[in-house]
């Protein structure tokens, strides 16, 4: 273990990791993707490197991953089935991306895994978190109020017949190919050892790709995320990337935030959680985006920075850090306010129309 991949905790650090814990755990409940795009690029802004926030990360991520999936089962929102097999297939892509982000650390150094997390991070904040914002903002306009039906390419996913490979699925009604979602929880395992963040593929593909409802795909990647971060962090640990303290600090606030989280899915359209997923991930983009030029001087890739440039792009970033946690945080809490009214306006019509129609 390198003692020197462990940051100091004082009172402040302490307080702002349970504060950031506990919005990535109310995204996490909400939209299922585990909050981890929030949550490591924060510890990074502290100066977490890159394979330690990743490692602490999916320590924290499997139990706060458990109790989500069994609370939002009680809702009948989780697809146990489909999480179980595709987490199976994450697991080896789990066991994958954490040996490439051990050999990127011991070439190239904290720089060198903190410039991968980071251009990774950018790269797919950009194309899901873009189409996901696209596909909310086309459901906002149509009043959100359209039923979700599988596209073109889920329905053609779902029309291949493989022989002695086909599931049934309670989530979209119908049979699949094992086979189909082997790619898909690989993909899903890969990204997570490398970013922490495998919802940004298990989501959109559970949705895009084989049809699942959007609900039901948040619910059904913390299924996912518990099998493959058990794994990932026995095998971080074995190498020594684990920082216990920031998986139990970030971990305590999760626990809280992820219960406000998962309740307020049954509050709220279904657009508005592609529309928290998008947000969220186009800021923290920024906020990645904004530090690649500190890493790249650091391995000698660029000139070197000076002092003033290099302090203002690591504030700045950590600046744009704290808004996405606060435009999550109101997201979030401003749509499960306006879906308990709205709920309760509903519940005091009904209960008019039911005095006005009472005999005398």
């Amino acid at each position: 273990m390198e003692a020197l991949n462990f940051i100091a905790l004082d009172a402040t650090n302490v307080a702002f990791l349970f504060i950031v814990g506990f919005v990535g755990g109310m995204v996490s409940g909400f939209i299922g993707s585990g909050g981890a795009f929030v949550l490591t690029p924060a510890m990074m802004s502290m100066g977490v490197p890159g394979i330690v926030a990743v490692a602490s990360n999916m320590c924290h991520k499997f139990p706060k991953a458990l109790v989500g999936a069994m609370k939002r089962a009680k809702y009948g929102q989780v697809d146990v089935k489909l999480g179980l097999i595709l987490g199976v297939s994450a697991e080896a892509g789990v066991l994958y991306g954490a040996g490439l982000q051990e050999t990127i650390k011991q070439q190239f150094g904290n720089a060198g895994s903190n410039l991968y997390v980071s251009v990774v991070f950018v790269v797919v904040l950009a194309l899901v978190g873009g189409y996901v914002m696209r596909d909310a903002m086309i459901s906002r306009r149509l009043g959100g109020e359209i039923e979700e039906k599988a596209g073109p390419l889920a329905r053609w996913i779902q029309s291949i017949h493989i022989p002695g490979t086909m599931v049934y699925f309670p989530s979209i009604g119908t049979r699949v190919s094992v086979l189909l979602t082997l790619p898909m929880g690989f993909a899903t395992g890969l990204l997570a050892a490398t970013i922490a963040v495998g919802g940004f593929v298990g989501v959109p593909s559970m949705i895009y790709l084989l049809g699942v409802p959007s609900l039901m795909a948040s619910a059904t990647e913390l299924v996912v995320a518990f099998v493959m971060g058990l794994g990932g962090t026995i095998k971080f640990a074995w190498g020594g990337y684990v920082d216990i303290r920031l998986a139990m600090i970030i971990l305590a606030g999760s626990l809280f935030g992820i219960q406000l989280g998962a309740i307020g899915t049954t509050y709220v359209k279904p657009y508005v959680i592609k529309l928290v997923m998008g947000v969220i991930m186009l800021t923290v983009l920024v906020s990645r985006a904004l530090v690649i030029p500190v890493y790249l001087a650091e391995l000698e890739i660029i000139a070197p920075l000076g002092a003033t440039a290099n302090s203002l792009l690591k504030n700045v970033s950590f600046a744009v850090m704290l808004l996405a946690l606060l435009v999550g945080a109101g997201i979030v809490v401003g749509a499960i306010i306006q879906g308990m009214r709205a709920h309760r306006r509903e519940v005091a019509m009904d209960h008019g129309d039911l005095l006005a129609h009472r005999p005398g």
